[in-house]
């Protein structure tokens, strides 16, 4: 092992022990904490879930890859690989605004939230929102699996990323770039909308607070989730929003390491650090003294 693949192995370890263990921390503190049996962080569990889901179906692959240097990997791996991004994506974009959503009651109905957001809506959001992503991770494993490939080929890539695998097949896949740019709108762009309008909503009634100090409390309430969304869309739809060249593969594989490593480790980092329940049930469950 070279000392590049060192560095490179050592960062990917680094970011995946972080994102599991501080992912795995923020599910256990909600589970166990009493004071974080709320809504919001009912959601936030089940992205912590979904983090871990998701690095790890791709990064121990990578990891294995540069120490050894084999980049082989078979056609059913492959599938399985494609199958949890597509999966995990989506069910992120959809939780992120299924929490888009109860920040908006919370802060712009506070006295009805508890009648709104109840046990079965907020189960009922969470269900839709993990069948969703698994129907369309489905959808594109089984397509993708009739396509032909005439030969073995070099995956110019960090894993078997779904636009990638349709660049190399010798299949017609015309259809299913049009089936993506389609989900890109519903999947995509449809629920960005929706949590822009709810922090439209939101930033309206905290204009109205009296009180800086009330403003900056209500606020925060909502703003490591909105924090989490910047960099969720910022990366992800940078990548497949810009257009194809050359000398833009180096770029692709450097916005995909972002949010397959970067934002699930960053996300908990943002939720424990800038939000005082966490820190607070944190210091509980160490025995530290608030």
């Amino acid at each position: 092992m070279t000392g590049v693949s060192a560095i490179l192995f050592i960062s990917i370890l680094l970011m995946y022990l972080i994102s599991l263990v501080g992912n795995l921390l923020i599910t256990s503190l909600v589970c166990l904490a009493s004071t974080l049996h709320t809504p919001m962080y009912f959601f936030l569990c089940n992205l912590s879930l979904q983090d871990m889901f998701y690095i790890s179906s791709i990064l121990p692959k990578l990891m294995v890859i540069t120490v050894t240097g084999d980049t082989s990997i078979s056609f059913p791996g492959c599938i399985l690989q494609m199958f949890m991004f597509v999966f995990c994506l989506d069910a992120e974009f959809f939780l992120l605004t299924a929490m888009a959503y109860d920040r908006y009651v919370a802060i712009c109905k506070p006295l009805h939230y508890s009648v709104i957001m109840n046990n079965r809506l907020c189960f009922l959001l969470n269900v839709l929102c993990w069948i969703a992503g698994g129907l369309n991770g489905l959808m594109h494993s089984l397509m993708v699996s009739r396509l032909s490939f005439c030969m073995l080929q070099d995956i110019n890539h960090i894993f078997c990323e779904l636009k990638i695998i349709l660049a190399i097949s010798c299949s017609d896949t015309s259809k299913m770039i049009t089936i993506i740019l389609i989900e890109g709108l519903f999947i995509g762009v449809i629920p960005f909308v929706l949590i822009m309008t709810s922090y439209v909503f939101i930033i309206s009634s905290i204009l109205k607070i009296r009180t800086s100090a009330g403003r900056l409390k209500t606020f925060s309430s909502c703003s490591s989730h909105l924090v989490i969304v910047i960099l969720l869309y910022g990366t992800s739809l940078g990548f497949y929003m810009k257009t194809d060249s050359e000398h833009s593969q180096e770029q692709d594989k450097l916005l995909s390491l972002l949010y397959i490593a970067v934002v699930p480790m960053l996300n908990p980092l943002v939720y424990s650090l800038r939000n005082k329940e966490v820190l607070n049930a944190l210091k509980t469950f160490l025995k530290i003294p608030k």
